[in-house]
């Protein structure tokens, strides 16, 4: 609000302007020194104390005359006193914001529970296509798309991913290791989402999409730090891919990028989320599988990187699309091949998409690696088992209460307080009830890259739900 200003505020003295009290320009003596100079120094209602005595003893010379030079200066000064002061205006109070590290809950910082929208884009016309699911099936999953129910709780673990996406990527350097690291993101995203996962149940109402991977270099995918495990202290020669899912009521937002301290790899990088942004671009209701696939090879191999004065196609990396891994990153949703296929199946309204490209210096290919990435419980494994080991029945019911399908690394059993875990895991394994899953490396020497996002395919547009201001 703008500052009042009084209308003709009269002097305490009764003069109109500072100009009444100059002298004349025939050298009289200044209007109204007789005053003074007859002893009435009081002008007004009499002398009180005020703010009148204080001007008219500014006036005064030490002899009783005004003083001509005074003169010119108390009325202005005086008049500016008698203003009334501008109001200062109140400064816009924003709400509460993130703290560095991410810790404040994000019911606090969004308290009515509106969460921000994902990136909406417009669907590609499609031409020569027709519609083959049921008209039910189709209104099935419009209606899940577009309920408040579904949207509000998947659109906050979007927001959590890209709370603490943004502090990993300022604040993760070299000479950390890959423990602090996937600590630091876990600890963000379980502190986001006030819930510490260490009550029985808790890790199924919301929590880690799947282990925080952090691979490195040649390790394509797949790799988490764990007890037992040689630590890894990342270098500024490295590569790093960064991919971690945020789950609340089972429904995952999956996203993942590629970190790197050397522009030598820079056109690595580039290829890769190009790729991912081409795919998500070309997606769209009643498009096919294979075209989409497709557009990603062609722009991923269009690139290629210098490396130590040796020059390297960025090749996708063809083995990862369809790994058994896939089946937990999407509670109900789908991965898409980005390698040449022919897949002639359309996407459809209603259906939630992971896209994520990998490109490699290497061949492309990859084999697993020792070692162990996670474990999940095999989706046609009965709740209950009869095993010899009751290190075996304690554990699997352990799973069952805090994971169910959800796939979980050897951390997130020691913060649950379970010991001696590893003799009744490898018989469960054995016995098929739970998977394990390796990392998945291409040849040594050789570096790769990772983005992707999640997207929802509306019935106005696709909303990519993970998308932030990194990528």
């Amino acid at each position: 609000m703008g500052s009042k200003t009084p209308d003709q505020e009269r002097q305490s003295n009764g003069n109109e302007s500072s100009g009444s009290s100059k002298a004349t320009s025939a050298g009289g003596e200044p209007l109204g020194a007789h005053l003074s100079r007859d002893g009435d120094g009081s002008l007004g209602d009499g002398g009180d104390g005020g703010d009148d005595e204080d001007g008219d003893a500014t006036l005064s010379g030490p002899d009783g005359a005004v003083d001509p030079e005074a003169t010119a200066q108390p009325a202005s000064a005086n008049a500016s006193q008698k203003k009334k002061r501008k109001k200062s205006k109140k400064k816009k109070t924003s709400g509460p914001k993130q703290s560095s590290p991410p810790r404040i809950p994000l019911t606090k910082l969004f308290p009515t529970g509106e969460y921000p929208v994902g990136e909406i884009q417009s669907y590609a016309q499609v031409d020569n296509t027709a519609r083959t699911t049921a008209e039910e099936t189709r209104l099935k999953f419009r209606t899940q798309l577009e309920d408040p129910d579904f949207l509000g709780p998947y659109r906050k673990a979007a927001e959590i991913h890209r709370q603490v996406r943004r502090h990993t990527q300022e604040s993760v350097r070299p000479g950390q290791t890959l423990t602090e690291i996937a600590l630091g993101i876990e600890d963000g995203v379980r502190a986001l989402l006030d819930n510490p996962g260490l009550e029985k149940g808790s890790c199924l109402i919301s929590g880690m999409g799947f282990p925080t991977g952090l691979a490195l270099n040649n390790c394509v995918a797949h790799y988490t730090p764990n007890t037992g495990q040689k630590e890894i202290v990342l270098k500024s020669s490295d590569v790093m891919k960064v991919d971690f899912g945020v789950h609340i009521n089972g429904w995952i937002v999956d996203s993942a990028f590629t970190m790197s301290f050397d522009p030598t790899y820079d056109n690595l990088l580039t290829a890769v989320k190009e790729s991912t942004n081409t795919g998500i671009k070309a997606s769209g209701i009643d498009v096919r599988i294979s075209d989409i696939s497709a557009a990603i090879q062609e722009v991923m191999e269009s690139y290629e990187v210098e490396i130590n004065g040796k020059t390297f196609p960025v090749k996708p990396v063809r083995s990862i699309s369809g790994h058994n891994i896939k089946r937990w990153e999407i509670h109900g949703g789908k991965s898409i091949p980005f390698v040449k296929n022919n897949d002639q199946t359309k996407m459809e309204e209603g259906e939630i998409f992971a896209l994520e490209t990998f490109g490699s210096t290497g061949r492309g290919r990859t084999v697993e690696g020792s070692g162990v990435y996670g474990y999940g419980k095999n989706p046609s494994a009965p709740s209950r088992i009869s095993a010899p080991l009751t290190s075996a029945r304690t554990l699997y019911k352990t799973i069952n209460d805090n994971f169910n399908s959800i796939v979980f690394a050897r951390r997130y059993l020691e913060r649950l307080g379970v010991e001696r875990y590893l003799a009744g895991m490898n018989y469960l394994v054995s016995q098929g009830v739970v998977e394990s899953y390796p990392p998945l490396m291409d040849i040594e020497g050789s570096y790769s890259a990772q983005f992707e996002h999640t997207f929802l395919l509306r019935e106005n547009g696709k909303e990519i739900i993970s998308r932030g201001d990194d990528y």
